[in-house]
């Protein structure tokens, strides 16, 4: 091979490797002109992140979510009670000339399957009734306890444990005020009506209460629905042959079952409607002028 010959395979060996060095940094400055253009663009674009790939904001219909229902409104949400029955205890009120009105009332609630089943006839009689709550049964039930004020019913406090037996002053406080405390935290509602378990006066559950100007509600007129003996047309026979204007009546939505309960409700209601009685809560009764 003659020298001339070489130089001229050099020269043409250093002009490739002067294109091919060329094209490598002409295809970097390319890349770095498109990702940097890219990166211009998107900091200009307000993109939604997805599963795959950003994509412009206009380029995606938002999803209509549904819109939860409103929270019911509560008309009033503490019951008090006229200053001549704070601190007394109240079976009846004189109702202005023999006015036909009476109250419904139901204890030990709330209640997993009754206290609906109480709430569903109410409804399609258009009637309000008060509902005396004990502490425990208003911590497993708390849903239940919503309903019940969001329907519109009266409440009232029925201690925490339902004791019978006499107590101290701190017991029975604790008993009343712990039940007023939950009933507060759960539904929003402050009460001042009382009624003690069993009717018991004396075990220094009323005696805590009347200190705090409520109103001890006890009753004229049971159902006996208490009575695991009797059928439900004993419960119906017992309000609607006993009933009289500004009578308290004493029924039961919880401590224990009562269907029996349920299955008498709507015939005690249309008996009461027979007559002409007219039903209200406890707090519209105490408002009623003698």
């Amino acid at each position: 091979m003659s020298f001339g010959n070489l130089d001229m395979t050099n020269n043409h060996l250093k002009t490739e490797k002067s294109l091919g060095v060329m094209a490598i940094a002409t295809f970097l400055v390319t890349c770095s002109i498109t990702v940097g253009t890219l990166l211009a663009f998107h900091r200009n674009q307000s993109v939604i992140v997805t599963q795959d790939l950003p994509v412009p904001r206009n380029q995606v219909e938002s999803p209509v979510k549904p819109q939860s229902p409103p929270p019911p409104k509560l008309d009033k949400l503490t019951f008090t009670v006229p200053i001549q029955y704070q601190g007394k205890t109240v079976y009846k009120v004189q109702t202005n000339s023999n006015e036909k009105v009476i109250a419904l009332t139901f204890d030990d609630g709330p209640w997993q399957k009754t206290t609906p089943e109480i709430l569903e006839i109410l409804k399609q009689n258009q009637i309000k009734a008060t509902f005396f709550w004990v502490g425990q049964a208003i911590q497993a039930n708390p849903d239940i306890a919503k309903r019940v004020v969001a329907e519109g019913h009266a409440i009232g406090n029925h201690t925490w444990h339902h004791w019978y037996r006499r107590m101290n002053e701190a017991t029975a406080k604790s008993e009343i005020e712990r039940t007023s405390d939950l009933i507060y935290k759960t539904t929003g509602v402050k009460t001042h009506l009382f009624r003690p378990p069993g009717g018991v006066l004396n075990n220094g559950l009323v005696a805590y209460a009347k200190s705090q100007k409520n109103a001890v509600v006890m009753w004229s007129l049971t159902s006996a629905d208490t009575d695991p003996r009797a059928k439900p047309e004993v419960f119906v026979k017992n309000v609607v042959k006993g009933a009289k204007p500004g009578y308290i009546v004493l029924m039961h939505d919880g401590g224990g079952d009562r269907q029996r309960t349920v299955k008498a409700l709507p015939q005690i209601i249309s008996g009461l409607k027979q007559q002409g009685y007219k039903f209200v809560t406890v707090p519209e009764l105490l408002e009623m002028k003698p």
